[in-house]
């Protein structure tokens, strides 16, 4: 699963916030790149669900 996927499943729009904050984006896609989603996703959990909120996929 590629980082974009993830968050495309996450409901996450990719575009909108790696546009809007490319610096926590580029954080994240290398930090998923080092451990399994489901760690990723039990680490950013709240983080997530900020982020959805603000990038949600309409």
């Amino acid at each position: 699963m590629t980082f974009e996927e993830y968050l495309t499943q996450k409901k996450i729009n990719v575009d909108q916030f790696q546009q809007a904050q490319p610096v926590q984006y580029a954080e994240w896609q290398r930090e998923f790149m080092q451990m399994h989603p489901e760690s990723f996703t039990a680490q950013k959990k709240f983080l997530l669900n900020d982020t959805r909120r603000k990038y949600l996929v309409r």
